[in-house]
């Protein structure tokens, strides 16, 4: 493995510091564990209505959409957001059965992972799809065997990710565990954050000691 990266020119106070952008800050914690914490609590509170829990979930759903817009951020994920809790609800809605909420997401985790992998293989990680823009080089990168080479390895920790979160929800949904599937939120979470700085991590190693950064792809001269 190569020696450590020399520092790139980011800080952590940067708005567009990967690790700050992909966590969202609070209210990236607020987005991700609001729906599915509010839909358990929802059932419950309500003597198990799931007409009421859904309507609670695709209700906060589209608050949490409504916020997104009046903060001008991108249709695309404005819409990601609120298609995840929507078709989550209603699956649960045609099943009749709140364990629903988490059986499509198993589904989505792993054709995350799939995606992941597959991007990885047609030489576009994901990972650098996503980060490239954050930093302004857009799809550069590519051009950087270094960089490519780095955004694979962290793409490969997604794909592990999708899977974990997969693999924690299967018994418990097996299990008829609802209480305890409505807390994963809080461990996802966490696991997100962990995610991310091993990510930030294994590029800073991977990247050779004289590259320049992540923001500036060193791309070889053409014959």
């Amino acid at each position: 493995m190569s020696e450590p990266a020399a520092e790139d020119p980011i800080s952590d106070a940067d708005d567009r510091h990967p690790l700050r952008v992909l966590l969202g800050g609070p209210w990236g914690a607020v987005e991700s564990m609001a729906p599915t914490v509010l839909f358990v609590l929802a059932y419950f509170a309500s003597g198990n209505s799931l007409a009421i829990a859904v309507g609670v979930a695709l209700g906060v759903a589209l608050i949490l959409a409504a916020i997104k817009l009046a903060r001008r951020e991108k249709p695309v994920r404005v819409l990601s957001g609120l298609l995840g809790v929507a078709v989550a609800a209603l699956f649960a809605a045609y099943q009749d059965n709140p364990l629903g909420f988490f059986e499509i997401r198993v589904l989505a985790n792993i054709l995350s992972a799939l995606a992941f992998a597959v991007s990885i293989l047609i030489r576009r990680p994901l990972m650098g799809v996503i980060i490239g823009p954050i930093m302004g080089t857009g799809m550069r990168w590519r051009q950087d065997p270094d960089l490519l080479k780095a955004y694979s390895r962290v793409t490969w920790l997604w794909a592990i990710l999708s899977l974990v979160r997969a693999a924690i929800q299967v018994p418990l949904i097996q299990a008829g565990q609802l209480a305890w599937l409505g807390a994963t939120p809080f461990l996802f979470y966490g696991l997100v954050a962990l995610t991310i700085a091993a990510s930030w991590w294994v590029i800073k190693r991977t990247l050779p000691a004289d590259h320049p950064g992540i923001r500036q792809p060193r791309i070889p001269a053409t014959a």
